[in-house]
């Protein structure tokens, strides 16, 4: 290996530490400061289990950990039932169709989330609906569905279209043939559908905002309003998430080394 190969190997290496150093540096950060009892970053203390003490005795955090998950769960659920039968109907329609469903369902991926939030909420209100869990999970699948769309599209290009006709020729019902022939194809796009739909619902706050009832509070809400006034208890409940980000993060990180793993044993199996 030549000195000039050698150096390229070497920034290459560096960059890439720098980039993903700047993309986890604040969640590192979190995680240090989840196992010191300070409830203000940057402050000094000792070793102590307190923040996660706090995360699973506080009956209000639970609840707002209970809220954002179930309502992550039950978008994502019925976005990916939604997302998939879409994809599906999009992929057997006509050209013309096809093409302008295709971009219908873009729409909300590209347009801004504030234009969407606010679209949805003039809306409830032009029908006379008042914002309920109900308009809350509206909001999430309107903003999941799309994803899951393009989540399972690649995978219904990529499957052989020949065993589904053959499905039909052998005697198979449409929906016979599409349950046992065409869904075990593309059920990977799926599984990656459902977990970014859960992904954007934790992670969404201005349509939560402008969808929910009165009183009920995710974790993304509660949090930008406690750092907006800020005050003793909100300090302490904060602190606690910093618990449950280190948390998600590790669960994250070992579902994520364990997927990788599992496909370089497939790789290698002949």
């Amino acid at each position: 290996m030549n000195k000039k190969t050698l150096a390229a190997k070497c920034v290459k290496a560096i960059f890439i530490g720098l980039v993903l150093l700047l993309l986890y540096a604040p969640i590192l950060l979190l995680a240090v400061y989840s196992f010191i009892d300070t409830d203000v970053i940057g402050t000094s203390g000792s070793f102590s289990l307190t923040h996660y003490t706090k995360l699973f005795t506080d009956s209000r955090v639970l609840t707002m950990i209970g809220n954002t998950f179930g309502l992550a769960f039950a978008s994502a659920a019925l976005s990916t039932l939604l997302g998939t039968l879409g994809a599906i109907g999009m992929y057997y329609c006509k050209r013309r169709v096809k093409t302008a469903m295709s971009v219908a369902s873009r729409i909300p991926i590209i347009n801004a989330e504030i234009v969407t939030a606010l679209a949805l909420a003039i809306l409830f209100v032009v029908i006379g609906l008042p914002k309920s869990y109900f308009t809350m999970l509206i909001g999430h699948m309107v903003i999941s569905t799309p994803f899951v769309v393009l989540s399972v599209m690649p995978k219904l290009k990529q499957m052989d279209n020949s065993l589904y006709e053959a499905a039909l020729d052998l005697g198979a019902s449409p929906a016979k043939a599409l349950l046992k022939v065409v869904l075990p194809q593309i059920v990977p796009g799926i599984i990656s559908g459902f977990m970014l739909a859960i992904t954007l619902s934790l992670d969404d706050y201005i349509v939560t905002v402008y969808t929910r009832p009165s009183g009920f509070e995710t974790i993304s809400t509660y949090v930008f309003n406690a750092t907006t006034r800020g005050n003793a208890h909100t300090a302490e409940t904060l602190s606690s998430f910093w618990a449950l980000t280190t948390i998600i993060f590790l669960v994250i990180l070992i579902v994520v080394i364990a997927a990788n793993l599992s496909g370089r044993k497939r790789e290698v199996k002949p």
